[in-house]
């Protein structure tokens, strides 16, 4: 079979970052927003980053067409009907909640309208999903904790707490009290650690966030001890290849590090991250890895497999299992 139908779930995706221009002119006119755009031709070609925060700045801007509880489920069930297309049988989906409030836009239009795609999700697309809300790190503390205090009436919809937007400067030690907060509430924690930052911002999320996956960790190999705690403890990777080269964080495809952090036993997934933005959704992003590491099938199979076991299916034990038996019978045409 194709290595897109290779099943496989996606647990690094900013649902804000599948937003394809096209959507956002369709958008933009239907909410009354100007974009400083002339058409999608001129946005995509402003899809160049310099580093993370040429990208973020976009990223932001863009938004402002999402204003209504249909804008949210339009955005997720779009994301959803591509992934499905490409394999992704289980998503974990980030959202940017302070993004959003800052704009005006209520905590419960954003969860709301996310939420009416994903309970379809399984229906319509034959995906799982699971929430998980964001804090963004360049902001205070603070806001951090008023944003879980805003998502209490909807943490029915939301599996856990995440960490995202510009890493240097911003260390996890800052949001120590609001995942202590997140943790008693039941929700599980993630964070974005070593993708610009070095490996001490891995170690604080481990050590005072108290993180069960890792998302991105693409520098955890420049720390020795790291990499033995990390396969120790055996805390996922939540790799983002083509957004590394995108960011300017690696040179191109074929230096990532990607089969050395295999090699080393690190628990490795693939995802896209922000797909509408650079370049390719996590189909894409396994085909990509596949022809510049030469990785072979059975390196694939491994990275679906890890990607279902990182997943947070904890309360549906027996939905995991059913998808890595469809991993591990998977036939690859070559």
């Amino acid at each position: 079979m194709p290595l897109a139908s290779l099943p496989k779930a996606e647990l690094h995706l900013h649902i804000e970052g599948t937003l394809e221009p096209e959507l956002a002119f369709e958008l933009a006119a239907r909410n009354g927003v100007q974009l400083p755009y002339a058409d999608t031709e001129e946005l995509r070609k402003a899809y160049l980053f310099e580093d993370l925060q040429s990208f973020l700045d976009l990223y932001y801007g863009l938004m402002a067409v999402l204003l209504t509880e249909d804008d949210f489920e339009r955005l997720a069930d779009a994301y959803l009907a591509r992934a499905a297309a490409q394999g992704v049988r289980h998503a974990e989906i980030f959202f940017d909640p302070q993004a959003h409030i800052a704009r005006g836009v209520p905590m419960g239009t954003v969860v709301n309208g996310l939420h009416a795609a994903l309970s379809r999700s399984v229906e319509r697309h034959g995906v799982s999903t699971r929430l998980i809300m964001c804090f963004l790190r360049d902001q205070s503390a603070e806001s951090a904790m008023q944003t879980l205090e805003a998502a209490k009436p909807y943490l029915d919809k939301i599996v856990g707490v995440g960490l995202d937007s510009a890493e240097v400067g911003n260390p996890a030690s800052k949001f120590r009290e609001v995942y202590e907060a997140a943790g008693a509430l039941g929700l599980r924690k993630v964070a974005h650690a070593g993708e610009e930052g070095d490996p001490s911002y891995i170690w604080e999320a481990l050590d005072i966030l108290g993180v069960e996956r890792v998302d991105h960790g693409l520098r955890s190999m420049e720390d020795p001890k790291l990499v033995e705690r990390l396969v120790r403890d055996r805390i996922p990777l939540t790799l983002c290849p083509l957004s590394n080269v995108r960011l300017r964080a690696i040179d191109v495809l074929e230096d990532h590090p990607l089969s050395r952090m295999m090699d080393a036993g690190l628990v490795c997934t693939v995802n896209s991250d922000d797909p509408a933005y650079f370049g390719g959704y996590v189909g894409d992003t396994f085909h990509a890895v596949r022809e510049a590491l030469a990785l072979e099938p059975e390196r694939l199979r491994e990275l679906a497999r890890n990607s279902f076991v990182a997943s947070f299916l904890e309360d549906d034990e027996e939905l995991r299992a059913r998808y890595l038996a469809e991993v591990d019978a998977f036939a690859f045409d070559d």
